[in-house]
């Protein structure tokens, strides 16, 4: 299984310049290792005004069971909310976090 080089943040500023679109295809197989796996707990976005807010949230892994949105994080531009996601999720794949400063 591929594994996320840590330290191939050009991959993280690829994906904060270009969220929603196509990729390379190397940071395709970041996402890919981002998305897979475990889906309990995992970080994802609501919707919660159609094209105006989205809120944090984490899967609950149990169909029928509704995400548990975290109320502390609202967002008002999709691409901020994708780009947050990817750093929490890229923090829980590698254990390292991504310094915007760095990019």
């Amino acid at each position: 299984m591929y594994r996320i080089d840590p330290k191939a943040l050009h991959l993280a500023r690829e994906f904060r310049d270009n969220p929603i679109g196509h990729h390379s295809p190397d940071l395709e197989l970041v996402l890919n290792v981002l998305r897979a796996g475990s889906i309990q707990g995992k970080y994802c976005l609501v919707c919660t005004k159609p094209f105006q807010e989205w809120r944090l949230a984490r899967l609950s892994g149990t169909r029928g069971v509704p995400p548990e949105i975290l109320h502390n994080r609202v967002y008002h531009s999709i691409v901020e909310a994708e780009w947050d996601v990817f750093k929490r999720r890229w923090f829980d794949a590698t254990g390292h976090t991504i310094d915007d400063a760095e990019l």
